[in-house]
């Protein structure tokens, strides 16, 4: 799964096409299309579709180098969507989520360039539906998992961030990023840049392996007339056991879209939170999913819920069939208007190296 998220651990499932004098580079790819059956209760439509899941299709690059006590490293991966066939019929849509190299040694890693951000990375990257297809999303049919019910997506920045060695399965990351513009106007600044950390604890008590973290960011902006402090906090705990497990996370903010941080105006600093409850059960060759997350949002002025009932199936280790019924929906809370109310059957397969 960190293979197909290319967290800056590095992809582990990847072919090694180098190694030799201390020198190795490797390739990873994620490939994937689901058959999606949606009925919108709103708009009173059904429609059919093939796209891509949550991930979008991946090629990712490594790179390592020792040179004498340091180890240099660098990953390049390439993110693109399957989505857009008929509206760019002999292109697509590219985008590059991470750019970036690092440093380590017995002090830790130092990475710089373009990576997945740290406030709500492990809210992310541990969901149990992470290979599925999850909500609705944005307008171009993009599925958005879990994002904005039941944690943010940890937009992929610039940064300069440093990680700790792994301390008795203690491990803390912090960094500085490039902040938002979320003041826009006349003599806007950000006189400091975005900070973000988290700390992950992992142990095996006797057979039951715990995961437990919490994360957190803040930066503010501001322009002749108004400041916009923007900070949250992210959380979470997975316990797993003979093949059950339960994962709960959540997170609180203030001053921040519980969706993703973009260069835009927010007219105050107002109040979101949200949480997400999941348990899976392994079965042999197969892993039985059911997911609950919500998001209360005053900034965004939305209420939303999310339920996921799913099947993943491991034909062999690169070869994977999912199965998946969703049903999301999303209110205004200002008027209590139901903006989405839509149930989804999602069948795919997905393909990694």
């Amino acid at each position: 799964m960190a293979a197909a998220m290319g967290a800056s651990a590095g992809a582990n499932a990847a072919v090694e096409l180098y190694n030799e004098d201390g020198t190795s580079f490797s390739v990873d790819g994620y490939f994937n299309a689901f058959y999606v059956n949606r009925d919108a209760k709103v708009s009173d439509t059904r429609n059919s579709d093939v796209k891509m899941g949550f991930l979008p299709n991946t090629i990712g690059f490594n790179f390592s180098k020792e040179v004498g006590d340091l180890t240099m490293g660098g990953r390049s991966s390439f993110w693109s969507t399957i989505n857009d066939s008929l509206q760019s019929p002999t292109d697509t849509a590219i985008d590059v989520r991470q750019l970036y190299a690092t440093v380590d040694g017995s002090f830790g890693q130092v990475l710089i360039g373009k990576d997945f951000g740290l406030y709500a990375r492990s809210n992310i990257f541990l969901d149990e539906i992470l290979m599925g297809f999850g909500s609705p999303g944005a307008a171009t049919g993009v599925s958005f998992g879990n994002i904005r019910t039941g944690y943010p997506y940890p937009n992929p920045s610039a940064q300069i961030t440093y990680r700790s060695p792994d301390m008795g399965g203690l491990k803390v990351a912090a960094g500085i990023f490039e902040p938002a513009d979320t003041t826009p106007g006349a003599q806007s600044e950000q006189s400091a840049p975005r900070f973000e950390a988290e700390v992950t604890y992992s142990a095996d008590l006797s057979g039951l392996a715990l995961t437990g973290w919490v994360n957190g960011r803040h930066q503010s902006s501001e322009n002749a007339t108004t400041e916009i402090d923007s900070q949250g906090i992210g959380y979470g705990l997975k316990a797993a056991a003979a093949g059950f497990s339960l994962t709960a996370s959540g997170f609180t903010s203030e001053g921040d879209a519980p969706v993703l941080i973009v260069d835009g105006a927010l007219p105050s600093e107002e109040d979101a939170d949200g949480y997400l409850v999941q348990a899976s059960y392994t079965l042999g060759s197969n892993r039985f999913v059911a997911s609950y997350g919500e998001t209360d949002s005053d900034q965004a002025d939305f209420e939303t819920e999310n339920t996921s009932l799913a099947v993943f199936h491991d034909v062999n280790s690169n070869f994977k069939l999912v199965a998946e019924y969703n049903m999301f929906e999303q209110d205004v809370k200002s008027s209590g208007a139901t903006a989405v109310d839509a149930d989804t059957i999602a069948l795919g397969a997905v393909v990694m190296f």
